[in-house]
């Protein structure tokens, strides 16, 4: 057992220092394997705000949801023995972005770039989706154009021109060659949008009215050996579990079905991640939260099977 869980053992889950899963704070990542980044921003969001205070709320019941050294139920390998996964913190001068996007986008995109140029893999903590913007484009610059997975109530491309916002960035990212819409797919939609950009869209009632696995195996074809990037927009999910959320979409999946679904995408190359449009004040229950930090913990044991070797 290391420090950390030895520490985490004789600590109640409401105390001591604020760093997602209580994984140690590091900035130099010459060890780390994974590092989560926060990106505290909801400039982009288009109707309740509150997603930059979502990073914090899912580092604090991550320590109640992570607070386990032997494991993630029901994972079967101990992701803490055999992947050193720090937090990086937030990304910086977050102070100077609320208002202006663009130096959101350039921060994040740079510092990010260079964990990735480390050979650390990244699960971010937004912020509203529009993070994922920047996200994509650090990773596509050290990986090449990534398979996106996105799981989401709404699809994210909306012609709007230039406009950047959360629900126009899979569009400009697919536009810029970020990602490849071919062997990319979006899970869980139920908001119309004529233009699918070339990306396979399973929406919500082909998702639940058909087993998992046959999503899951469209994933995994559609995708095949190629980098990924998941991105899970807690909207994905039913209102009913998660109404901490800016632009809830009622008739979406059940924490439990979205957990089997990233289950079932073990063993592909998942490079980079996010789960983001957490905003806590509208959810006093920290049920949201709670949820968030789960899925987070889901990804990145994806994120450390695959940097297994072989």
């Amino acid at each position: 057992m290391n420090n950390i869980d030895a520490y985490a053992l004789t600590q109640a889950t409401y105390s001591g220092p604020l760093t997602f899963a209580r994984r140690p704070f590091d900035r130099e990542l010459a060890a780390a394997d994974v590092a989560v980044v926060g990106v505290p921003f909801d400039m982009g969001t288009t109707y309740r705000p509150g997603a930059r205070f979502g990073p914090r709320a899912v580092r604090e019941q991550s320590a109640f949801v992570g607070q386990y050294p032997w494991g993630h139920w029901p994972w079967e390998f101990n992701l803490w023995e055999e992947t050193r996964v720090v937090d990086w913190g937030d990304a910086p001068n977050t102070v100077f972005w609320q208002g202006y996007p663009d130096r959101m986008v350039d921060e994040v995109r740079g510092s990010v770039a260079e964990i990735h140029g480390a050979g650390v893999s990244v699960l971010a903590l937004g912020g509203d989706h529009m993070v994922a913007y920047p996200l994509l484009a650090a990773a596509a610059a050290h990986h090449g154009p990534l398979s996106l997975v996105h799981f989401d109530a709404h699809s994210d491309t909306w012609d709007m021109g230039d406009d950047l916002n959360h629900g126009t960035m899979f569009r400009l990212a697919a536009a810029e060659g970020l990602v490849a819409p071919e062997r990319s797919i979006q899970v869980g939609m139920r908001t119309p949008n004529p233009d699918a950009c070339g990306f396979r869209v399973v929406d919500a009632d082909e998702l639940l009215d058909r087993p998992l696995a046959d999503t899951v195996v469209e994933i995994r074809d559609r995708v095949g050996g190629h980098p990924v990037y998941v991105s899970f927009d807690v909207d994905f999910l039913d209102p009913a579990y998660v109404p901490g959320t800016g632009t809830p979409v009622v008739g979406g999946p059940s924490p439990r079905e979205a957990r089997k679904l990233l289950r079932g995408l073990a063993g592909l190359d998942v490079v980079a991640a996010d789960v983001v449009e957490v905003a806590p004040h509208l959810d006093p229950t920290a049920t949201t939260a709670i949820t968030a930090a789960t899925i987070a913990m889901d990804l990145l044991h994806l994120l450390a099977l695959a940097r297994r070797p072989g």
